[in-house]
């Protein structure tokens, strides 16, 4: 069984995790941790239906259970010092949280590689997100005009989300720097073409009621291409957060984005 601990188990995507590891025959839920928390056991939270797990409140503290896997569903400023404490005790680090700089990822990912840690940072944990991306990447090569609008809850923190970012990046790398629309077009309200990224524009959408949706606009000559993705329910996240949970430990380097460990 893989030991494992979830980090910020008291927010939506935490406390999924956890539940997901709970109910995984091969994986052993040593410990959670939220530098917040007041209770010592899971036993006192009702969610978790008494559970006896170790709640911990110290990164160092939980070493003592001596976990294999970090499950990480924080906030950008302490999931990347969670991160880096991971890997410098030779825990894999499985990450859902999104906000990471470029920067960020490349030093975590040297100390991976230093240690010989495997581990993953990934902005979306759906199979249907990863293909959908795989699919603009793919799409970019032929029609070069393209948007993004992704759509998340109003507690989202980070605009626009890491997937949306992954995405256009993925597709730079296709389509190259290209600016779009009229060069002369002005906005009467500021932002309103959204986020440029390298030509390509970015629309943040934040309503109650939403989980996390992405659409991918492509546009041409006479004819148009719509690629989707819509999350109904935070469990869908977890197949992928599962499967992480189970590959890592056979790699020695940090991965940004899921499609490389499917």
């Amino acid at each position: 069984m893989k030991k494992i601990v979830v980090a910020g188990f008291k927010g939506r995507m935490g406390s999924t995790a956890a539940k997901m590891v709970l109910d995984n025959e091969d994986f052993d839920l040593v410990g959670v941790y939220d530098p917040r928390a007041t209770e010592t056991s899971l036993a006192g939270d009702a969610t978790f239906n008494n559970v006896d797990v170790p709640v911990f409140t110290e990164r160092e503290a939980i070493l003592s259970v001596k976990p294999e896997i970090w499950i990480d569903f924080t906030v950008p400023a302490a999931a990347v010092k969670n991160t880096k404490f991971a890997l410098e005790h030779d825990i894999s680090p499985v990450v859902g949280t999104t906000g990471f700089t470029d920067d960020d990822v490349k030093q975590l990912q040297a100390i991976a590689k230093k240690r010989q840690v495997g581990g993953l940072i990934a902005p979306n944990f759906g199979l249907s997100a990863v293909l959908m991306m795989q699919f603009a990447k793919q799409a970019a090569k032929y029609f070069p005009d393209v948007e993004i609008i992704e759509m998340h809850h109003d507690n989202k923190l980070d605009a626009p989300s890491g997937t949306a970012l992954k995405t256009a990046e993925m597709m730079q790398k296709e389509r190259g720097d290209k600016p779009q629309g009229n060069p002369d077009e002005t906005e009467s309200l500021p932002g309103a073409r959204g986020a440029n990224y390298h030509g390509m524009r970015i629309h943040s959408v934040r309503l109650p009621g939403l989980i996390a949706h992405q659409q991918v606009q492509f546009g041409a000559v006479g004819e148009g291409l719509t690629i989707r993705q819509d999350t109904y329910d935070r469990a869908s996240f977890m197949t992928g957060v599962a499967l992480a949970c189970r590959k890592v430990t056979d790699h020695h380097e940090l991965f940004d984005g899921l499609e490389y460990l499917l």
